[in-house]
Parts: C-alpha cells; sequence; structure tokens
C-alpha cells in the first residue's frame, strides 16, 4: 500500500511520532519514496507531548539519508499536533512551497488518466473507487476502464462526500458507476464509447485467460512427466515378474494403504485451518493476503485461504466455514445479527477487527491453539546415589540406591530419571522410596534415604543422578513470525 502511494504522488509527507522516533514502518516508507524518486516533506507529529523529542527524530533520519534543512539537507521539518492542530498550516505551506520549486503541473485536457486508490463496495451505491485524477478533467457520463472493470460515471464526490461535476487533476475523487469492482493501484483510462470500454475489458480478460491456461498446461506437462517417470520405475520394479505375482505384489501395497483411523482423521483435520478473510476495502484484503504470503509454518499448521472478499461477512460466508470447518476473520466490516445468530448456530466463528496488527495475532492464536501443548519437565529435587546393595524381596532380589538429596525434595508420586555422565538411562516410578525402614513420601535436602524403582534390570552405579520431575503442560506458539 505505501509503494503504490509512493508512485502515485508527487510528495510525501512523511508523519514520524516525535515520542516513537523512527520506526520500522518509517524506514520502509523512505525506501518506497527513494524507489519512487519523490520528494520527502517531513512531519514530526505528537509535538504536544511533554516527552516528544523532534531533534532526536532529526538525528535518526539521518542514517536513512533523510537530511533535514537544520542539518544542511533539503528535506523541509515541520513540527505539528494532528491533537491541537498546531502548524498545519505551515504544513501545507511547506508542502505548496515544494510543489512550486519542482514546477509541478499537469494538463488538464484530453483524455482522463488516473489511479485507483481503493475500491469498496457500498450497499445504495454498488462498486465505489476512490482515485486520483493525473491528466484531464473527468465529468460525469465520462466511460472510463480500470484493470478488467469498466464504468460509465453515475456520480462523483470529493473527499468530504460532496458532490461534483467535474475532477480536474491532482484532485481526489469518489467515483460511482462502476460494473465491477477494480483493484486497488489499477490504471484509470477514459474511452470514446461504452462499445470500446467493453472490447477493452474483454481484451484483458482473454490475456488473463490465455496466461491461466499457459500456467495450467505447463502444470499438466510437469505432472505428465512425473507420472511417465513413476511408470518406467514400476515397470523396472516388477521387471519379468508373472503377471501373478504383480498382482499379488499390489494387492500388498494397496491394503498397507488403508484408509485413516478416525483419530488420525481429525488429528489431520486439526493441523488445518480454513480461513475465509473479508475487508472494507480492496486494499485491506490486499495487505491482510499479503501478511499471509509471509506463513512458513505449515508443518506445524497448514493455513488455507477458501475465499476473500470485499463488504460485509454474508450468509454465503458462513455457509462456506460451515462446510471447511474455518474462521471467518473480517476487518473493518459488520456482521449483521442474523448472520451471527446464523454463524452461533451452525458452530462458526467470526472474528471482527479494527486493527490489522490485532486481527494478525488473533490469527496467531488460532493457529497456535490448533497446535499439540507442549509437555516441559520441571524439576522437583536432586539426589546422588552414594552406595548401591540389594534386599531380598521373596525369591528376588531388588536392587536398591542409598542416595543423599543435594537439591529440592524426592517426591515419591512424581516421576524420577536416573542419569549417569549426563545421559539419561531410564525414566519412570519408583518401587519404594525409604528412610533407615520407614517408608516415606517425601524426602527432603540434606536427608539420606533408599529407593528402589520399577526397572528392576537398571544397575545403579555410585556418582549417578536421581532427579524427581513433574511433567507440565504448556500451550505450544506458532513460529510463524508476520514481521511486526
Amino acid at each position: 500500500m505505501r509503494a503504490r502511494g509512493a508512485q502515485v504522488t508527487d510528495i510525501v509527507i512523511l508523519v514520524v511520532a516525535a515520542d516513537d522516533g523512527v520506526m520500522k514502518q518509517t524506514v520502509e516508507s523512505i525506501q518506497h519514496a527513494k524507489d519512487a524518486q519523490v520528494p520527502i516533506v517531513l512531519a514530526i507529529n505528537k509535538c504536544d507531548k511533554p516527552e516528544a523529542d523532534p531533534e532526536k527524530v532529526k538525528k535518526e533520519l539521518l542514517s536513512y539519508d533523510v537530511v533535514c534543512e537544520d542539518y544542511g539537507g533539503d528535506v523541509q521539518a515541520v513540527h505539528v499536533s494532528a491533537l491541537t492542530g498546531d502548524n498545519m498550516m505551515a504544513l501545507a505551506e511547506a508542502t505548496v512551497a515544494l510543489a512550486e520549486m519542482l514546477e509541478l503541473k499537469a494538463d488538464p485536457t484530453g483524455p482522463v488518466e488516473g489511479t485507483v486508490i481503493e475500491s469498496f463496495t457500498d450497499k445504495g451505491r454498488g462498486p465505489v473507487t476512490t482515485a486520483i485524477i493525473q491528466r484531464g478533467t473527468l465529468r460525469k457520463g465520462s466511460i472510463l476502464v480500470a484493470g478488467k472493470s469498466w464504468a460509465k460515471v453515475r456520480l462523483m464526490f470529493d473527499e468530504n462526500g460532496k458532490t461534483i461535476n467535474e475532477a480536474y487533476p491532482s484532485m481526489p475523487v469518489g467515483i460511482v458507476g462502476w460494473r465491477d469492482l477494480p483493484s486497488a493501484g489499477d490504471e484509470i483510462l477514459e474511452v470514446e464509447s461504452e462499445p470500446r470500454a467493453r472490447q477493452v475489458v474483454d481484451w484483458r480478460k482473454y490475456e488473463q485467460e490465455q496466461e491461466k491456461n499457459k500456467e495450467a498446461l505447463k502444470l499438466i506437462e510437469e505432472k505428465r512427466k512425473e507420472h511417465q517417470e513413476a511408470h518406467r520405475k514400476a515397470r523396472e520394479k516388477y521387471g519379468t515378474l508373472h503377471w501373478k505375482e504383480i498382482s499379488l505384489i499390489k494387492y500388498k501395497e494397496k491394503k498397507q494403504q488403508q484408509p485413516l483411523k478416525l483419530k488420525e482423521r481429525v488429528e489431520r483435520e486439526s493441523n488445518v485451518l480454513p480461513v475465509i478473510i473479508k475487508g472494507d476495502v480492496d486494499g485491506s484484503v490486499e495487505a491482510l493476503l499479503d501478511i499471509m504470503d509471509t506463513y512458513d509454518a505449515s508443518h506445524e499448521c497448514e493455513l488455507e485461504l477458501v475465499h476473500f472478499g470485499v463488504g460485509d461477512i454474508s450468509e454465503n460466508d458462513v455457509n462456506l466455514a460451515e462446510t471447511f470447518h474455518g474462521v471467518i476473520y473480517g476487518f473493518n466490516v459488520n456482521a449483521a445479527n442474523v448472520i451471527q445468530q446464523s454463524a452461533a448456530k451452525k458452530g462458526v466463528k467470526i472474528k471482527l477487527h479494527k486493527i490489522i496488527y490485532r486481527l494478525i495475532e488473533d490469527l496467531q492464536e488460532e493457529l497456535s491453539s490448533r497446535l499439540p501443548c507442549n509437555v516441559e519437565e520441571h524439576i522437583i529435587g536432586e539426589a546422588s546415589i552414594l552406595a548401591t546393595f540389594s534386599v531380598t524381596e521373596g525369591k528376588k532380589k531388588v536392587p536398591i540406591a542409598g542416595c543423599r538429596v543435594q537439591k529440592g525434595q524426592l517426591e515419591k508420586q512424581k516421576k524420577f530419571k536416573l542419569i549417569r555422565n549426563g545421559h539419561v538411562l531410564w525414566k519412570g516410578s519408583l518401587i519404594s522410596l525409604k528412610h533407615h525402614k520407614d517408608d516415606i513420601s517425601v524426602s527432603k535436602t540434606g536427608m539420606d534415604c533408599g529407593l528402589s524403582l520399577d526397572e528392576e534390570k537398571i544397575e545403579f552405579k555410585v556418582g549417578d543422578d536421581i532427579v524427581c520431575y513433574e511433567e507440565k503442560e504448556v500451550v505450544a506458539k506458532t513460529s510463524w513470525d508476520p514481521g511486526f
């Protein structure tokens, strides 16, 4: 979204908080501005806060080749406060001054050219785009093409929602009249008539279809080669065997590949998270999909995108989620009471968010909930073996370890392990724990005790360590790091 904005605009106003300083998103914005070769005006915000430090911001920006005028550079820096409105006019004047110096001009005549900034679906108006006009003058009734959609302009409105009849270069404008929803970033071009617009859109759709067919043919060819190779290997494997022997081998192989048991099938399904993404505008959905593209923890839990789109959550979304046992995530959209009640009846989760970071955190938590719990060992006590001997019980001899508790305590009901030279030789439970001749349940630090294991074949050696521990289940967390 930032990259697209930098390509569309002529001047970038870089907003940096005076209390936070340069953040990751600031560095990313600077890079996009440099890539697009667009000049920067620095707006240092939140200057009304007591902890604000504008000079610190300017110094931090030096390491990213953004040199303010105070330090001998050409970047104007304006101290502002969005909360109080301080210096907002000074920021506007700095922007206008830079535009005059750069002699930024546009041609208001000729066919309209522009760029789609955002697109969304309005209940009363249908598909709506917000756009920047870069050339020509847009008027009501103009025929436009953007991506694989076209429009006859029925209505235009400005940034305040006021209806306008004309939009000149550099004006942000809302456009109503699209047949389909264009994508954010699509180039807008004016054509002479509706038949011409349909012709252009049909050609673009045809080209996209041809491109898809090429990719499909490439995949088919790869699969064909794989099958040929598998067939060749199978022929080599069976060699000159009689057909009866081949049939018997195939029968045995098929028998081994039996369907998954119910438990295994449930486990496999629990390691897949199908999701449906709905956003208020095309750019929001694009940003969410870009973040999901960074998912790299499929070995833990597969993230499956079932459907995505623009607009409020619908009954169709709920039905899809029910079919795939998925979760619906909505960003800046609503779900009517009827939809929420339907989802509750069908056992479908609907999660609505206003902040994109919170939505991704929620997605991470949902992925983590699908992972099996980690088992962690918590040590309760440690003891050293000082002597070994055996006692006779009935007709068998039971090896006994004479120990002294060095740390914590030994609790008979807990789990134990025997360690020799750093290697675990045994894990299990105790049969007995005694102090002198008395049975005890706990042996504390400094106490001597004798113990026997539930494994008779284990031989104790002086110097071995006995560790008493308990196992606790800890909720696993996904290793996916979306980068913020």
